[in-house]
């Protein structure tokens, strides 16, 4: 008896958890909400965000549930330019969530076409919503040039003192980077990416014993070119 009781128990769940999925498939969706997440949520807009999705799905609004492909949604978010990953999803009450995270730039090419250099070493296109204050490179741009700017920017990053000062990297040529300081007037030849943590250790050196004798305002230039050294032009 209670063999055939367990049975009839089980059956019972399984038909009330069916009945609950039906009933949730043939909901519809109540609302969108958009959500930006990370520091950057300053280039696209929550306005653009619907546009997108109305551009492709016309309306969500009221929508069956079970019409829609998070999958699909998430890819369409994913195409456009400002976005890094998206995430979307529906909630108990029927509400379509959308995380969005924002493309992160950290450097701007300033040539016939600008653009941003984002931190993952792609290009991305500048934006009407926001300018980012990030350091502008300028000079001979190639593909090899800006792997290597790139290489040079997120070395700086995450140097505080480097991150604060620095607000250009101008490319002489393949192989030869120049920076230029916020406050400072000389120009730091780099010279090529390796060793970057040695010469810019170098140089930090360098600096603070310079700005300890109030003479930083005499360099024109500083070349960090050389192995181990330190060589300064005086103007």
């Amino acid at each position: 008896m209670n063999k055939w009781k367990l049975i009839g128990l089980c059956i019972c769940i399984t038909g009330l958890y069916a009945f609950t999925d039906i009933r949730s498939n043939k909901r519809q969706v109540q609302g969108i909400r958009v959500q930006f997440t990370g520091p950057d949520a300053l280039y696209m807009t929550e306005s653009a965000v619907n546009k997108l999705l109305i551009q492709n799905y016309g309306s969500l609004q009221n929508v069956p549930q079970e019409a829609i492909v998070l999958n699909t949604i998430e890819s369409v978010l994913r195409s456009h330019d400002m976005v890094k990953s998206a995430q979307v999803y529906l909630t108990v009450n029927g509400e379509l969530n959308a995380k969005i995270t924002q493309r992160h730039p950290i450097g701007r090419v300033a040539a016939d076409r600008q653009f941003y250099l984002d931190d993952q070493g792609t290009k991305m296109p500048l934006s009407a919503n926001h300018s980012a204050r990030v350091p502008i490179i300028t000079g001979k741009i190639t593909g090899k040039s800006l792997e290597d700017a790139y290489v040079i920017l997120k070395f700086i990053n995450e140097d505080p003192f480097l991150s604060k000062n620095v607000i250009g990297i101008h490319i002489e040529e393949e192989g030869d980077y120049r920076l230029k300081f916020r406050m400072d007037p000389f120009e730091v030849h780099l010279g090529g990416v390796a060793d970057l943590k040695q010469k810019f250790d170098n140089f930090k050196a360098f600096y603070a014993k310079a700005a300890q004798d109030k003479t930083l305002a005499q360099y024109q230039m500083v070349s960090l070119e050389f192995e181990n050294q330190v060589v300064c032009t005086k103007i």
